[in-house]
């Protein structure tokens, strides 16, 4: 807590936003009744967050389960994850965007990070539009929106693919020598993993980051940059995603983001000292294990 504090307090533009905040719990017409109703949500952002920066998975693989489970509408559900994730994704994108810039300003292994951007990120974006848009002026492409109505079965399969291709991953990680360029390969799948990753975030709230993040240990990049990647590719990603929210299906539920965002940005902040703190082995290991589970619990036979 110490920490969290000097961080905050040593950051003029931290203070300014947890200054904001608290202004913003206080006009509130019942502000008390808020923070006893919504408070807890806090505790959720800042696990959502650390998860999802830590690891370079979207916070929607905590958020989704979390708000199915409290009976929130499927479109309320992603709508609502996006919105948390603008707050939590964005603020350890700039962390690790800072520790890049600190830490690995000519490092070779770092930079990828800037090509994979631009390599993924215009597709991702397209991906993303294609999915919220398209049904709405192409009739053939109604059936992308059925991602949204078979949530839970969606989330359970992904979270289960996912886990599955962490766990591939694992062995590839006592590699000390890791690639800095890519290859004519990777210039033609990275687009495509952007593009379906952006469709499969429309449905979910969670997807590119994950499959980008994965595509990269897999072909041997150095982790923690394929982390970093994945979480300003997803931070960037979610802000596109939740313009069709705000302006279409007005479904997010504003109440939840008001404390679950200001708790993802506190865990977007620490998520980077997780990281570096634990071998990568150790929070795949957790962390896929933990998705596994989320993920068989999200098929209809429970």
């Amino acid at each position: 807590m110490r920490r969290f504090v000097n961080l905050v307090v040593a950051h003029p533009i931290r203070a300014l936003l947890l200054v904001v905040w608290l202004c913003a719990v206080a006009v509130q017409q019942n502000a008390v009744s808020l923070i006893t109703d919504y408070g807890l949500f806090t505790v959720l952002g800042i696990i959502g967050a650390i998860f999802a920066n830590a690891t370079g998975a979207g916070g929607g693989v905590v958020f989704v389960p979390f708000f199915n489970y409290l009976a929130f509408d499927a479109t309320s559900i992603v709508a609502t994850s996006f919105a948390i994730q603008c707050c939590g994704m964005t603020a350890g994108a700039i962390t690790w965007w800072r520790y890049k810039q600190h830490n690995h300003p000519s490092d070779p292994e770092w930079h990828p990070v800037v090509s994979g951007l631009g390599l993924t990120l215009p597709f991702s974006a397209l991906g993303l539009f294609f999915a919220q848009f398209g049904p709405q002026y192409f009739s053939l492409l109604a059936w992308l929106q059925g991602g949204v109505a078979e949530l839970h079965i969606g989330f359970g399969i992904f979270s289960i693919f996912l886990a599955v291709a962490i766990f591939a991953s694992i062995p590839l990680m006592g590699n000390k020598s890791y690639h800095y360029r890519f290859t004519r390969l990777d210039t033609l799948c990275l687009p495509v993993i952007g593009f379906v990753g952006g469709i499969i975030t429309a449905w979910l709230s969670v997807g590119v980051g994950e499959l980008v993040a994965v595509y990269l240990i897999i072909r041997g990049f150095n982790i923690t940059m394929a982390i970093a990647t994945a979480v300003i590719l997803s931070a960037l990603s979610v802000w596109c995603a939740i313009i069709y929210h705000i302006t279409i299906t007005e479904a997010v539920i504003w109440p939840v983001v008001l404390f679950a965002g200001a708790g993802a940005i506190m865990g977007g902040m620490i998520a980077k000292y997780v990281v570096l703190a634990f071998s990568p082995q150790k929070l795949k290991i957790f962390f896929g294990a933990w998705v596994l589970v989320l993920g068989v619990a999200g098929l209809p036979v429970f």
